[in-house]
């Protein structure tokens, strides 16, 4: 339920400003607008107010303003300076401009609320490398500080990992870091067109956390192996069968490849060591591989965690600036996104549908309050670019077309702009129809 709520709420703000972004522009400029309908569909509320019905439709992927134009139908003659086809190409320019300019607008006063009430800023600073990850190939160690991603600085954990999924398809990806020692390194990632870097496209994790795990046990579950071999919360691992456990990484593997097997376990408690023994439950995961796990996980390291995050509260101008900033920053990655899956740079494994952004909203909206309130932003970001894009049945196709008539003098064709309609309806749903597979992939796992 809360899934849903948050992604019903999200579809409504989002998609009803861009809709009211043109609305507003087209009052502005003496248009007539006939509807207003969040949804499409055949609506199940209506409502009149002026020249505009205002409606609610079932199907919540969009939604449009209808103005009065000549080219959809019969017009009374009385309403021609008021059809939107009558318009100078100017006028109607601003009007279609005016939606996607309204999420990126609403993007900066989203972040501007989240960042006011203060920012959680994780430094992109590696504290967890997994074995024979992407990361582990690459060289990647605990303790690298990560400066730059192919020649581009970077600031945080979110800039980092973002710029380096972005570029995993494109070709080798150099990665500048500093290692715990101080030492300038270049890590070269080169995974494109591997199974590897299709699946970190799908989990979006290349096998590096910014936090670090003591290889001792921070939380049991109740009635869980752990639970039942005594072990709680602070004991140190020190050995299974015998063999000493390097890291809590190297313990994690070690029981996914023991399930159903007994295991003796040594641990430190209170300074003394103790043995006991468990036997990992067999789970068996969405590709019906079978591992163990014992319900128990690993302490944080609170002293490295205090050094990678950072917690500030900006006042209202600054929070403002740095909205801003992250604002555009998304829009750059948004477009260089968009050119390298034109160019086949990147893996169509990075689209994502309504089920994917349902399921991000649900999370977000778990975590908290501003988690939620930064995805909607980052999402109107999306929904912007996304509709500037020079395609045909988007608000950039038309704005193509407006374009060409201004400096033309006259419209193209009618026949020229119906095949460019064809083109750009054929487009999106190849578009959605590989966001569609990907949001079920992901979701069966």
């Amino acid at each position: 339920m809360l899934t849903l709520g948050a992604f019903i709420l999200a579809i409504l703000v989002l998609v009803s400003l861009h809709e009211f972004g043109h609305f507003l522009v087209a009052r502005l400029f003496k248009v007539k607008v006939t509807r207003f309908s969040i949804g499409f569909g055949t609506p199940f509320w209506k409502k009149k107010r002026g020249d505009t019905e205002w409606c609610l439709a079932p199907i919540p992927l969009g939604g449009y303003v209808k103005m009065v134009d000549t080219r959809e139908g019969e017009v009374a003659e009385a309403d021609l300076p008021y059809a939107f086809d009558k318009q100078h190409p100017a006028k109607r320019i601003a009007i279609v401009a005016a939606g996607p300019l309204t999420n990126l607008i609403l993007a900066v006063l989203l972040y501007t609320v989240s960042f006011s009430a203060g920012i959680t800023e994780i430094r992109p600073w590696v504290g967890t490398v997994t074995q024979g990850s992407i990361a582990a190939q690459a060289g990647f160690q605990a303790g690298d500080r990560i400066e730059a991603v192919n020649g581009a600085a970077v600031n945080d954990w979110t800039d980092a990992q973002s710029a380096i999924l972005l570029n995993l398809d494109a070709g080798k990806v150099n990665v500048a870091v500093k290692t715990e020692s101080g030492q300038s390194v270049v890590r070269v990632i080169d995974v494109a067109d591997t199974q590897a870097a299709k699946e970190a496209a799908k989990t979006v994790f290349i096998g590096m956390l910014p936090f670090r795990m003591l290889n001792r046990v921070g939380v049991v579950e109740a009635d869980s192996p752990a639970a039942k071999a005594g072990l709680q919360k602070g004991d140190a691992l020190l050995a299974v069968d015998g063999k000493p456990t390097a890291n809590w990484l190297a313990f994690t593997e070690l029981i996914r490849r023991s399930a159903g097997q007994k295991l003796t376990l040594a641990y430190e408690r209170g300074g003394k060591r103790y043995e006991t023994t468990l036997r990992p439950d067999s789970i068996t995961d969405n590709n019906k591989q079978i591992f163990g796990r014992i319900g128990m996980g690993a302490m944080n390291d609170e002293a490295w965690q205090a050094q990678v995050q950072h917690l500030y509260v900006p006042n209202a101008a600054q929070a403002f600036q740095l909205a801003v900033q992250k604002t555009g920053s998304y829009m750059r990655l948004t477009l260089e996104f968009f050119g390298k899956l034109i160019t086949g740079n990147v893996s169509l494994s990075h689209i994502s549908g309504p089920v994917t952004i349902a399921d991000v909203a649900g999370k977000t909206a778990a975590i908290g309050w501003q988690s939620y309130v930064e995805f909607l932003a980052l999402v109107s970001v999306s929904l912007g670019i996304l509709n500037l894009l020079p395609i045909p049945v988007l608000d950039g196709g038309h704005l193509l077309y407006y374009a060409f008539e201004w400096i033309r003098g006259k419209p193209l064709s009618e026949r020229l702009q119906q095949a460019g309609m064809r083109v750009g309806i054929a487009l999106m749903l190849m578009l959605m129809c590989v966001a569609f597979f990907n949001d079920i992939t992901r979701l069966l796992g």
